[in-house]
C-alpha cells in the first residue's frame, strides 16, 4: 500500500497538522510506504503522483479544504480519502463529497454532522486521532522539567494546578471552568488555574473578556493566562505539571487535549457530548458535565473559502446547532471530588492512560488505517 498524505507539513504545533503527521509516522513504523506533502503545495504534489504513483491520497483538513484535499488529487487520476473534521456546518461541496467511496472522520458525532448536512454516511468511516504515547507519559511531581514549568506559572508546590489548553480558553470551555470554580474557591485545598493559550488577535481579545468574567467571579488572583508559542515538546510536561486537566469544550471533533491528559494519567473534565463521547469514560477516565445550553443559529455566512462570493447567505430549514456549554454546577461538584481525593485523581488517571494506549496510540490508529483501506477500497 503507497499513501501520500495531506496536511499542514512540515508539522505545525496545531491540531490538523499533528493529527496528519501522527498517522504518517504510524504508518511508516508499520511498515506501510508513505510519504507526506503540504495540501498546498500544488506543485509538490503533482511530482509524488507521478513517481510515487500513490495508492490513495490522505487529505487532513475539514470540508472548505476540499479543493485542496479532494480535487486536486482527482483531476491528476489518483484517489482521494479525506480525514475529516467537523467545522460548524457543511456548506458546499456535497456533490463531490457523496460520490467519494470512503471519508474518515474523527468521530461519530463528526459523522452525525456530515449525514445532518446531506452527506451519505454509508461511506463515512470513523478513524479517531493518535497520541504519541511515549511522549505524553506519567511523570513524578518532582520530576525537574514538571517543577521548572510550575515555577515559571508562579503555581506552588502545595497549591492543585487545573489546566486548559488550547488556541482560546473559552472554546474549550474556561469560561465554565472558571464559573465553577468561583461556586468552590473556599471550599477546597489551594490551588491555581492555567489556561494555556496560542497567541493570536483572536485570542487577545477573549482573553480579556476571560479576565473581566474572572473578576467578577472574585477568583482573578488564582487564574492564569499563558500566552506564547510552544512547540510539541513542552506540551506533555505541561500536561504533567497540573493535577487536574479541564476541558469541557464547547465544540470538540475528537477531543486530542484531553486524550493526550489521559496519556500523561491526568484526570478529565469535560462535557457530555461530541467527540468527548468517544475518547473519554464518564466516571471511569473522566467526568464528563451535561450540556447546560446549545446554541441554535438559522442561517450561516461563508464566503470563498466554501466555494461562494463573500458573503453569501444561507437560510437553515431546520436550526442548526453550533456550540454547548458545559453546566458549570457539574463541573464544580466534579472539581470538588477531584481536588479533595487525590486517589480518586490517581485511579481515573491510570484509567485514562490505559484506554489511550489501547485503543488511540499513534501505531494503533496506524493499523485501523490499513484495515479500512483494505475493506473498503480493497488495496492492501
Amino acid at each position: 500500500m503507497r499513501v501520500l498524505l495531506l496536511y499542514d507539513y512540515p508539522a505545525s504545533p496545531s491540531g490538523l497538522a499533528t493529527q496528519g503527521s501522527l498517522l504518517f509516522q504510524g504508518l511508516k513504523e508499520i511498515g506501510v510506504e508513505a510519504y507526506a506533502v503540504n495540501s498546498e503545495a500544488s506543485q509538490e504534489k503533482e511530482w509524488y503522483y507521478k513517481w510515487f504513483k500513490p495508492d490513495v491520497v490522505v487529505g487532513v483538513g475539514y470540508w472548505g479544504h476540499t479543493p485542496d484535499l479532494i480535487l486536486h488529487p482527482q483531476k491528476h487520476g489518483v484517489q482521494p480519502v479525506p480525514w475529516l473534521v467537523a467545522d460548524g456546518y457543511i456548506a458546499n461541496y456535497q456533490d463531490v463529497l457523496n460520490k467519494l467511496p470512503l471519508i474518515l472522520v474523527t468521530s461519530n458525532w463528526v459523522k452525525e454532522m456530515y449525514v445532518r448536512d446531506g452527506i451519505d454516511g454509508t461511506n463515512i468511516e470513523v478513524l479517531p486521532v493518535g497520541c504519541d504515547t511515549d511522549s505524553f507519559i506519567p511523570l513524578q511531581k518532582d520530576d525537574v522539567k514538571t517543577v521548572a514549568i510550575r515555577e515559571s506559572l508562579d503555581v506552588k508546590p502545595d497549591e492543585l494546578m487545573i489546566l486548559t489548553i488550547g488556541g482560546d480558553a473559552a472554546s474549550k470551555g474556561g469560561q465554565e471552568v472558571m464559573r465553577g470554580l468561583a461556586m468552590i474557591k473556599e471550599k477546597v485545598p489551594a490551588w491555581k488555574y492555567v489556561c494555556k493559550v496560542w497567541p493570536q488577535p483572536r485570542t487577545e481579545t477573549q482573553n480579556r473578556a476571560d479576565l473581566e468574567l474572572a473578576l467578577e467571579l472574585g477568583i482573578a488572583g488564582r487564574v492564569i493566562f499563558s500566552t506564547g508559542i510552544t512547540s510539541r515538546n513542552y506540551i506533555p510536561h505541561l500536561i504533567a505539571a497540573c493535577d487536574i486537566y479541564a476541558a469541557p469544550s464547547r465544540l470538540e471533533g475528537f477531543g486530542m487535549s484531553q486524550v493526550e491528559a489521559n496519556a500523561c494519567e491526568k484526570p478529565v473534565i469535560g462535557i457530555k457530548a461530541m467527540g468527548l463521547l468517544d475518547t473519554m469514560v464518564d466516571g471511569e477516565t473522566a467526568f464528563l458535565a451535561n450540556v447546560a445550553q446549545k446554541i441554535v443559529v438559522d442561517h450561516a455566512t461563508i464566503g470563498t473559502e466554501a466555494g461562494y462570493e463573500e458573503n453569501h447567505r444561507i437560510d437553515f430549514d431546520i436550526p442548526r446547532v453550533v456550540d454547548y456549554r458545559a453546566n458549570s454546577e457539574d463541573i464544580a461538584v466534579y472539581l470538588t471530588e477531584l481536588m479533595s481525593h487525590p486517589l480518586l485523581r490517581i485511579q481515573l488517571g491510570k484509567a485514562g492512560r490505559k484506554r489511550v494506549v489501547e485503543h488511540f496510540d499513534y501505531r494503533v490508529v496506524a493499523r485501523q488505517f490499513v484495515d479500512i483501506i483494505s475493506k473498503k477500497l480493497g488495496i492492501n
